[in-house]
């Protein structure tokens, strides 16, 4: 078990931007940092980073919580997996405790599969630089493609082997059991035999956007016509092919600071365009694009560069999952390498200087590239030109017609130039494949229309779920007490002693805003401070820790729009503070005033001694003076859902 302090230690050092950064494209704006979610697919970012709070929130799908949850979440890892990261990250000497035997078995049970791909990589690596026949066979081949020893280190490449089971009889020295190892896709059982699968191949480490080790691509090195030339890790918890790119970790940052992505189809593409200086590549790894790999190139750019070898067949296998990228707002650009050219060979008889000249004259868009394609392939056949202009359409339905209006217009006519047909023709065949994807994408919706939406709440702007009564304004009061009880207000010390002697904490009905309520003030009366932000950010339990990590993301920062709309002013961060704790307090104060009210009317309807009616008619009164002194004590505070009905 991780000892606290190298919990706190981690805490303290793990700045969210710095974190964050490494898997998206931040930009700031105000205090805060916005993005594309990594968490779902968006055109348009709804990813916020609060570096003050140390928090995230996703205004589009709703995740929210610390760097950690981050982590977790990202990485799809444990809190202790999480925790581990981090220290590497910042390469923190962890400390642990005295775990169980049983806790130290399942901790190494869910650990297995990413220990044993990390332990496979350094084995072929090893095997490849320091035997004789990993030199005299892996590096040769490597050499021959021109690869010198520090891209060799910097991909991790490896080599196993022409013996049958080497790397097995290594791995069972090691403890790995076979169950495992056949999992990971490294061993195969044959009549009771194990052998290694990779066996006389140099191996290619597939590792995620942080470094871990997902898989393997390896190579044949030998002629063999029954052995396929490559051969990758079966799909497993952590090597899923339609979410992985070869080369996002050592690319991710020369993708973001570059604002561009090239997509190649091999390794080895990768690999040398790397050495020759052009880092912002990654490999489709020979399958199609799909919606996984589109959102992590997402997360660091929208601009992306396909290359092409020429490869008739390779080039139309590829084209069918531009559309998806089209769907999603990327800017596709394609190139065209001369024949006989893949970027492995350009790059290396080229350099990147005139790498990059020949990418920025010989670039063209999808829709373009689309055509000068299929209209070769066509040629004066009626049939494959009909065909050609429905496969256009679709493409240019993608487009988002209410960000690009004009760029699909433009398209509607350069197509239909092109292939030689009327212009309003084409647009109808669109506007049909919109009316159809619109069509297919609410399919599901309908089983649920049936289905009443829930009723706004006045205080949804930070809804995480449908509350009940008045819970609504007992989280906002909570929130105002985290977020300014150490701040000043007038009549009182703090704003948490104002809060402290106005509520009773009888009154609040939520009973996980109670317990925090009670720890804030525990907090107070033991170290005699409130307790910091970072408190409740770190909270131990994680459904808190999102729950609140949900509350505290909101934004403050008024629009542009409305001083020349409403002619609202911006106010100063003073003022800001003093009228959101006013009004979260005044919202809550009167809800619980009209809550009693409404108790007090059905109870009079029903009592019929005229004592009792006497005095809950007297009781009714003053709680409606209260109403008013609250209406009139907080005269700027708008209430939406104030009326007594």
């Amino acid at each position: 078990m991780i000892a606290q302090s190298s919990v706190d230690e981690v805490m303290s050092r793990a700045s969210i931007i710095d974190v964050v950064g490494q898997f998206v494209r931040l930009k700031k704006r105000g205090t805060n940092y916005i993005a594309n979610c990594p968490f779902h697919n968006e055109k348009t970012p709804s990813f916020n980073v609060s570096p003050a709070k140390g928090i995230y929130k996703c205004f589009g799908c709703g995740k929210a919580g610390n760097v950690i949850s981050f982590i977790q979440e990202h990485e799809k890892l444990t809190y202790p997996e999480s925790i581990r990261w981090l220290a590497d990250f910042y390469k923190i000497t962890i400390k642990e405790t005295e775990t169980s035997p049983e806790r130290q078995i399942q901790q190494q049970a869910g650990e297995a599969l990413r220990i044993l791909n990390e332990f496979a990589a350094k084995h072929f690596h090893e095997t490849l630089m320091n035997t004789e026949e990993g030199r005299l066979i892996g590096i040769s081949y490597f050499k021959q493609r021109g690869f010198r020893k520090e891209i060799i280190e910097r991909f991790r490449l490896g080599y196993n082997p022409e013996q049958n089971d080497a790397f097995y009889q290594a791995a069972i020295i090691k403890g790995y059991s076979k169950e495992l190892l056949e999992k990971a896709g490294l061993i195969k059982n044959r009549n009771g035999s194990y052998f290694d699968v990779y066996r006389g191949r140099v191996i290619f480490p597939i590792e995620s956007m942080t470094g871990r080790i997902l898989g393997f691509g390896a190579r044949i090195l030998k002629s063999n016509e029954k052995a396929p030339k490559y051969i990758n890790t079966p799909e497993n918890e952590l090597y899923i092919k339609s979410k992985v790119l070869y080369g996002m970790f050592q690319s991710r940052q020369a993708i973001g600071k570059q604002d561009e992505c090239f997509l190649v189809e091999g390794y080895t593409d990768v690999i040398s365009l790397h050495q020759g200086g052009v880092e912002n590549v990654v490999s489709s790894s020979g399958t199609s694009l799909t919606e996984d790999k589109l959102r992590l190139i997402g997360q660091l750019t929208r601009n992306l560069t396909i290359l092409y070898d020429g490869d008739a067949a390779g080039i139309k296998a590829a084209i069918r999952g531009l559309d998806m990228a089209l769907g999603q707002s990327f800017n596709v650009q394609l190139v065209l390498l001369p024949e006989g050219e893949d970027p492995d060979s350009f790059i290396q008889k080229s350099g990147a200087a005139k790498f990059h000249e020949y990418v920025k004259e010989h670039k063209q868009d999808v829709i373009n590239f689309r055509l000068q394609v299929g209209l070769q392939d066509a040629g004066n056949d009626p049939v494959k030109r009909s065909k050609l202009v429905n496969e256009v359409a679709e493409s240019i339905s993608r487009i988002n017609k209410a960000e690009d209006f004009s760029l699909q217009n433009f398209y509607i006519r350069e197509a239909a130039s092109k292939l030689k047909v009327d212009e309003t023709g084409l647009v109808n065949l669109v506007n049909k494949y919109i009316r159809d994807r619109v069509e297919q994408e609410n399919k599901p919706k309908r089983r649920d229309e049936a289905i009443p939406e829930p009723m706004e709440e006045p205080m949804g702007e930070e809804q995480f779920h449908k509350p009940s009564s008045d819970e609504v304004q007992e989280w906002q009061l909570l929130r105002i007490l985290i977020e300014y009880g150490h701040l000043a207000y007038e009549g009182y010390e703090s704003v948490a002693k104002m809060i402290e002697e106005r509520v009773d904490p009888a009154l609040l009905d939520t009973q996980l805003v109670g317990k925090l309520f009670n720890e804030y003030f525990d907090h107070y009366t033991h170290f005699g401070s409130t307790p910091e932000i970072h408190y409740f950010v770190n909270y131990p339990d994680p459904t808190i820790r999102q729950t609140l990590a949900q509350l505290l993301h909101h934004d403050t920062e008024i629009s542009l729009n409305w001083k020349a709309k409403y002619g609202i002013e911006s106010v100063s961060d003073s003022m800001m503070y003093v009228n959101d704790v006013d009004s979260s307090l005044s919202y809550f104060e009167n809800k619980k005033v009209i809550v009693l009210l409404e108790e007090l009317m059905q109870k009079l309807s029903t009592e019929t001694d005229p004592l009792k009616q006497a005095r809950m008619q007297m009781k009714y009164l003053e709680l409606k003076k209260m109403e008013r002194e609250i209406l009139k004590r907080h005269q700027p505070v708008v209430f939406k859902s104030s009326k007594h009905k």
